[in-house]
């Protein structure tokens, strides 16, 4: 009986910790300050550019580097 009382006080611990840390989770949500959508639309292009022109870039890089290798071994 004693056994059966705990078991379902450990149950309930577990049940309420996760429905605490859910609801902490939702509280949390609420105070972030969310960006504008101008402002999203914004910083992802910036975040495009900078990835196409360092992508480009270190292709450039590489293509010197593969020619200079390619010279100095043949």
């Amino acid at each position: 009986m004693v056994v059966a009382k705990k078991a379902a006080a450990v149950e309930q611990k577990k049940e309420n910790r996760i429905v605490r840390y859910l609801k902490e989770v939702r509280a949390e949500v609420r105070k972030v300050v969310w960006p504008s959508r101008r402002t999203t639309i914004n910083l992802t292009m910036i975040v495009l550019a900078v990835t196409t022109v360092m992508s480009i870039s270190m292709g450039l890089i590489d293509w010197i580097f593969s020619r200079l290798f390619a010279l100095i071994i043949s």
